[in-house]
């Protein structure tokens, strides 16, 4: 160090947040660091010419009238404001700096007094701009002369006067200030923003600051971010979207304002803001001003209305007057399908009323559905709505009022949804496709929505105009320039612009001097796609079918595969806990660890209870082996203990196959014990083997066990199968001790291919009660 040059000594101290502690290493650095010089090009390498009078402030022991003549004439930028600042904070007397003719010979008479700054000038603009003119005590001209004549731009309001009065900005950037695009959108919206009082030409006045500002800095421009929320205050801020449809029409926007439009409401289709009624008004105003050829566009303005007429019980005359309003007339078979496919519409009154009348022609030829076209129609919304796993209230309305559905949706669970082990992806064969396998019924909406299968499949005749399919590649194409050229514009929310400009105002600092803040913590403006007080399809079946049902059975296996925790807390754990009685779930089967075996999987996500002993068990593992542990009986797979009766089961002739597992339970639930003692005699005189009976628990771990024994790699299954069958063998070994005493339990003990578990049966077994 003591070597280094001079020049290579200042490249350090420049580098340095506070270089205090290296100037105490020796004389040398300590003599170097009272150099004016140093001091002075420090604070403008290290903040820059526009903040190096501020923070050499902050450390007034190393500032001399020397370095600060440096700094000045470096270019160091000091504005009356500042020094203003510097006298409130040191009251004029503790540095040499306010005592210094510097800032008076720059700026002459500085105002002092209290309220008399820059910086209370700038708020009181701010505070007066919703003021009529002839009422405000501050106005453009004054601020536009503190920013030439005194050189102070910088404030933390500056980004909001800019919204107010856009040729501000000029002289503000030629006294240092840089216009961040974190600002942009915040301006903006601040020009936009809805005022209380309007005038005539408000709307003009909006759209000629944004045309200003826009030519100032060409980073300034309305983002489709600003544009999407000032659409979704289309009915109550006139003067904002207005203005913002004046731009689009001078050709003003970066953007096409129908597009941005489609794209918009596109979004709703999905999610529950579809259903709130002021959302509901501002799409169909939107629509209205921006009409569109989109069939989900469409889709999305005939739910809204069908939903606005089901709340507030709107007559089939009043529901065809506002379609026809909107040009969506006429509706066909299909898009009353996909109304009442909607995850968000759960009543079908008004919309079966208005098909019975208005939609399609009845066999006698009159306009209209008649009862069997009606009949086919709900038949097959509810088999759809099986695959929907939020449309549980629906499903139930339709299961009480038409009896026709009984029949199909069972029928539908048990041909197209029952799964065999075979049935799913082998992780052995396809990795890849096993990985991401998920079963069409069961799955968890509150985790992914409906998902991107459910999206392409769930809507009838939503195709772009009816393409062939030779024509289809040149759409995505099309779609994939269209969504680059977007890029850089900003994400479309379903945000209203108010909302946003509160959020930003509540993370705006209001302290600190040029601390640029404007940016905020992304606010996920994505509403959630699952109604409210949502019934799922699953737990609808396991009321209304039974625990023991094979339709409820067809539901488990596919919650278990896709680790639908809600439906298996609801089937696998008793829901009374002070019930005596632990059979109230339906049956956990071996079938379903198979099925996870061929798999090769167990569920990713983890346990979150604060212990972290358990923070590796997975949910589902812990669900399915938890019912074990407490007493589950022991079945190969669900026709074990569904009765012949089922009436689903009587519906489907077809039945699965099992995969190489003898049929019956009887036939693996007890063994001969060979060379016993306690050989029975028959009446005949014939000896034969005492069969004993096992456990449930003994049961599954010995079938566990032979399944442990047929994974030959290291899956994910078989590694948490390795674990928890190790548990149930200890819980066996305890249940026993607990029964019969440690001697005579360890003697009994069965045979475990398991270091742990080595001890051999004894002639003579022991049955638990």
């Amino acid at each position: 160090m003591e070597r280094l040059c001079d020049e290579v000594l200042q490249l350090i101290f420049y580098e340095l947040p506070d270089p205090s502690p290296l100037t105490l290493v020796s004389r040398r650095l300590y003599a170097f660091s009272q150099d004016p010089y140093v001091r002075a090009r420090y604070f403008l390498t290290h903040y820059g010419p526009t903040e190096a009078m501020y923070y050499a402030l902050g450390r007034g022991k190393v500032l001399t009238e020397r370095v600060i003549d440096i700094l000045l004439s470096s270019g160091a930028h000091l504005s009356r404001y500042l020094v203003q600042i510097a006298m409130h904070h040191y009251f004029q007397t503790q540095t040499h700096f306010i005592k210094t003719p510097k800032a008076q010979e720059k700026y002459g008479d500085i105002p002092r007094g209290k309220g008399e700054d820059d910086g209370s000038i700038f708020m009181t603009f701010l505070k007066e701009s919703r003021f009529p003119s002839h009422l405000r005590s501050v106005t453009w001209e004054n601020i536009m002369q503190i920013l030439e004549t005194y050189k102070d731009p910088i404030t933390t309001q500056f980004p909001l006067i800019l919204a107010i009065e856009p040729r501000l900005l000029p002289p503000a950037v030629e006294n240092g200030f840089r216009m961040d695009y974190k600002y942009r959108d915040f301006v903006f919206r601040k020009m936009f923003e809805r005022r209380a009082v309007t005038s005539d030409n408000e709307a003009e006045d909006i759209a000629h600051n944004v045309r200003e500002l826009c030519k100032l800095d060409p980073i300034m421009f309305v983002t489709r971010t600003v544009a999407a929320e000032v659409c979704m205050e289309a009915k109550y801020n006139d003067a904002g979207y207005s203005a913002l449809k004046r731009l689009d029409k001078s050709g003003s926007l970066r953007f096409e304002l129908s597009h941005l439009v489609e794209d918009s409401l596109q979004t709703f289709l999905t999610t529950r803001a579809i259903s709130h009624a002021a959302t509901g008004e501002t799409l169909r105003q939107l629509y209205s001003d921006f009409p569109s050829s989109d069939p989900a566009v469409r889709l999305v303005v005939i739910i809204v209305v069908f939903i606005s007429a089901e709340n507030n019980q709107t007559s089939v005359l009043d529901v065809h007057s506002a379609l026809d309003a909107l040009g969506v007339v006429p509706l066909t078979k299909n898009d009353i399908f996909n109304v009442l496919i909607n995850p968000f519409v759960e009543k079908y009154a008004t919309l079966l009323d208005y098909a019975r009348k208005e939609v399609g022609v009845k066999e006698d030829g009159s306009k209209g559905m008649g009862p069997s076209q009606v009949r086919e129609l709900v038949e097959e919304l509810a088999v759809k709505c099986l695959e929907v796993g939020c449309k549980g209230k629906l499903l139930k309305k339709l299961f009480e009022n038409f009896p026709s559905t009984h029949n199909a949706v069972m029928r539908q669970v048990l041909e197209r949804h029952q799964l065999c082990i075979e049935d799913v992806p082998s992780w052995e064969e396809d990795p890849d496709t096993a990985a991401n396998y998920v079963a069409t019924l069961s799955r968890d909406f509150m985790r992914c929505g409906l998902g991107q299968n459910h999206i392409q499949d769930l809507y009838r005749g939503m195709g772009r105009g009816g393409e062939e399919e030779g024509e289809e590649g040149g759409n995505v194409e099309m779609e994939q320039d269209d969504a680059f050229s977007k890029q850089g514009l900003g994400e479309i929310t379903q945000e209203s612009l108010t909302t946003m400009i509160r959020h930003q105002e509540e993370h705006t600092p209001t302290r600190g001097r040029r601390r640029f803040l404007y940016g905020y913590p992304w606010l996920d403006a994505s509403k959630v796609n699952y109604p409210h007080d949502a019934m799922p399809v699953a737990k609808w079946a396991r009321a209304q079918f039974g625990l023991k049902s094979s339709v409820t059975s067809v539901f488990l296996t596919h919650a278990i595969i896709n680790d639908n925790n809600q439906l298996l807390h609801l089937f696998l754990t008793n829901p009374d806990p002070h019930s005596p009685c632990r059979a109230d779930n339906v049956p956990v089967t071996l079938k379903h660890f198979k099925i996870l075996a061929r798999l090769g999987r167990i569920p990713v996500r983890t346990l979150v209870c604060g212990v972290t002993a358990l923070a590796d068990i997975h949910l589902q593992s812990y669900y399915m082996y938890h019912n074990i542990e407490e007493g589950g009986a022991f079945y190969v797979d669900e026709d074990d203990y569904i009765s012949k009766n089922d009436p689903a089961k009587r519906l489907v002739s077809k039945k699965p196959v099992k995969d190489g597992v003898t049929e019956g339970a009887e036939n693996v639930r007890s063994y001969a014990v060979p060379d016993s003692d306690e050989d029975a005699t028959m009446s005949d005189g014939t000896e034969c083997k005492k069969v004993v009976k096992e456990t449930n628990l003994q049961q599954w771990i010995r079938h566990l066990g032979d399944l442990l024994k047929d994974e030959q790699k290291k899956s994910n299954f078989l590694k948490s199968l390795t674990t928890n069958l190790r548990g149930l063998r200890k819980l066996e070994l305890e249940t026993r001790v607990k029964y019969f005493g440690a001697a005579e339990a360890m003697e009994e003990r069965v045979e475990y291919d398991d270091d742990e578990y080595t001890l051999k049966p004894s002639k003579r077994r022991r049955v638990l009660a």
